[in-house]
């Protein structure tokens, strides 16, 4: 079998990777503990996100030499640069953004200045901005919601695999950039470089790839945002994530030693079907990867042992995003205090609401094309399940509003400065900031998802030491995904004055992530004999009428027996997602901690043992 890497002299030898950031605003401890870790060979870096290039967009159309991250140079690189080349350290991140080049010329520079001389590696190609005319011609249709191609879009990315930056690895390059990869390939294609890897070794490349899902999102999978976080201890401290890959596809994660957080299998599942939908079809470039036997072992305290994914092969086309500005958007919040202040709160956001659109209306603006008024403390977002909220003596406002016109927007944030002296009594607009400022009107991007075959994007690149190399990928094969949805809830008989009736949070742990307007939820039993009780009580009917105000397409259901879990899909359940949507959790990172207050029934006798 034909390799696609060579293997490095140490490819016998577990490979040690770091996951030190997680999306564009991460914070430097990551990089600071890493760098530290004896051993270390790999640092992995992720700064997009399915929106992240519309931001980016903007920033190279103000100025050509912008357009990736920023901080990766100036602030990650800027500490660490000098310890990764004592150390022999290697460094694969996404931070190109739309212009990886860029981004290696403004290393190189900083290089300059520190005395390092590191080989610095770019990978080209994701941009295919060029073709959607031609896609939006024959028809082409968003993969989530049927929805024509939009005109003027500002980025069009696919989303690359990892063998790029394998090649990049083996020829040299100590550090590589990329630009649009999906998230796994940095952590994938240090891995396909290490261990010599072929493109057809597909169970490998899945273990990779969870691999690099662990490691994406940092702290994730060390405790951060754990369903039990009163037994997460130091979050000022928390460790990043640290994998030593062995060569038969297994792997071991842990954090470094003195660091705080908490690795236990559950901490490690959750990240597993963490903004996943079927995991027995994890659609990647390079891999489909099926998760449903991955299994978590406790291997040493704050260690964990992960093995069981299985993969085949790749599909014949690339995901594409796509971005365009859908007129502006600006969010108010006025603080209200002392007695009734929901009441309060909500009758200022409303008397704000309406100002605005009768201001608008004298001005020869139209009305907002969307507006939302919600008050934060009194459990909108959980619609007809919300406790009581009467009592509370503090709460905020907040009004959401769309148009056309950044000027009608512009007035709109003035006039909510008014609240704080016009209205209830103890409101306080803006915040210790802003307190004479207004709210920002800021552009509104909108997402467009499409598929694009491999053949029709031409062949990415690697470019290093002023010579440009293109890297061959395979061509996939055309590939209906199938929903390989969960069997029927089991039957259990129901005696009920044996049973109790309690939270699910007692029975299980979850987690829930964003996919554009689609939510998934995992639940996960904290015991195996517990899970026949938790699909009974929660399935797709009672998931779909208990988050009805919140979700308007279906609810699917997959199972992930390895991990004794279920993970539920909730299609457009975020009011159009990301900056488009006008919730207060547009990326439904709380829709789990809802769900976990539902109420499942079991014996007594289960429940006693269940923590």
């Amino acid at each position: 079998m034909t390799l696609i890497s060579q293997p490095t002299t140490t490819a016998a030898q577990p490979a040690i990777l770091g996951g030190a950031c997680a999306f564009i605003g991460d914070s430097v401890l990551g990089p600071r503990q890493l760098v530290q870790v004896p051993g270390m060979q790999y640092l992995v870096f992720d700064y997009l996100s399915e929106m992240t290039l519309s931001s980016m967009a903007r920033a190279k159309t103000r100025d050509p030499s912008q357009g990736y991250a920023n901080d990766f140079v100036d602030v990650t690189l800027a500490e660490i640069l000098p310890a990764c080349a004592e150390r022999g350290i290697r460094l694969v991140a996404n931070a190109g953004g739309l212009n990886p080049r860029a981004c290696a010329e403004a290393i190189d520079a900083l290089q300059r200045r520190l005395g390092t001389a590191l080989t610095v590696a770019y990978v080209e190609g994701d941009d295919c901005l060029a073709l959607m005319n031609a896609l939006r011609a024959e028809g082409a249709a968003d993969f989530y919601t049927g929805a024509r191609m939009p005109e003027g879009l500002d980025s069009a990315n696919a989303y690359l695999g990892a063998l790029p930056i394998a090649r990049a690895l083996d020829r040299g390059a100590d550090i590589v950039v990329t630009g649009r990869i999906v998230d796994s390939a940095t952590t994938l294609g240090a891995l396909i470089h290490h261990f010599g890897w072929s493109a057809s070794d597909f169970d490998r490349l899945a273990a990779g790839s969870l691999a690099g899902h662990l490691l994406e999102c940092g702290a994730q999978a060390t405790g951060g945002i754990h369903t039990d976080w009163q037994d997460v201890p130091d979050w000022e401290n928390i460790g990043y994530p640290v994998i030593a890959f062995d060569r038969d596809g297994s792997f071991s994660l842990g954090k470094p030693d003195g660091t705080g957080g908490i690795v236990r299998v559950s901490t490690v599942a959750e990240q597993v079907l963490y903004e996943v939908g079927d995991p027995a079809s994890y659609v990647l470039p390079d891999v489909v990867c099926d998760f449903t036997q991955v299994r978590i072992a406790q291997e040493a305290p704050d260690r964990v042992r992960v093995a069981g994914a299985r993969g085949r092969a790749p599909s014949d086309s690339y995901k594409v995003s796509a971005t365009w500005q859908d007129g502006y958007r600006c969010v108010a919040q006025v603080s209200v205090f002392g007695i009734d202040a929901v009441k309060k709160a909500r009758r200022t956001g409303e008397a704000l609401l309406n100002r605005s659109r009768a201001l608008l209306g004298q001005a020869g603006f139209g009305d907002f094309d969307k507006a939302a008024v919600t008050v934060i403390g009194a459990e909108d977002g959980y619609g007809p399940h919300a406790g009581e909220g009467g009592a509370l003596r503090e709460a905020v406002a907040r009004v959401a509003v769309v148009h056309a016109s950044d000027a009608a927007l512009d007035m709109f944030a003035r006039e909510s400065r008014a609240c704080g002296v016009s209205w209830a009594p103890g409101s306080t607009a803006g915040s210790a900031l802003t307190l004479n400022g207004k709210p920002a009107v800021e552009p509104r991007y909108r997402l467009f998802t499409c598929l694009l075959h491999k053949a029709r994007l031409p062949l990415p690149a690697v470019v290093m030491r002023g010579e440009r190399e293109s890297v061959e990928i395979p061509s996939g094969a055309p590939m209906a995904i199938a929903q390989v949805l969960s069997a029927s809830s089991p039957t259990i008989d129901t005696p009920p004055e044996d049973w109790v009736e309690v939270p699910l949070i007692q029975l299980a742990y979850a987690r829930s992530g964003d996919k554009g307007d689609h939510s998934n939820v995992a639940i996960f039993a904290r015991r195996p004999e517990l899970l026949p009780y938790i699909e009974r009580a929660i399935d797709e009917r009672t998931l779909a009428a208990y988050l009805a105000h919140l979700v308007k397409g279906r609810v699917l259901k997959y199972d992930a027996p390895g991990l004794h879990a279920i993970n539920f899909v909730l299609q457009h359940a975020l009011d159009g997602g990301g900056p488009t949507s006008l919730r207060t959790d547009p990326l439904g990172k709380g829709m789990a901690q809802m769900v976990l207050g539902m109420t499942v029934r079991v014996p007594a006798g289960l429940v006693e043992n269940a923590g």
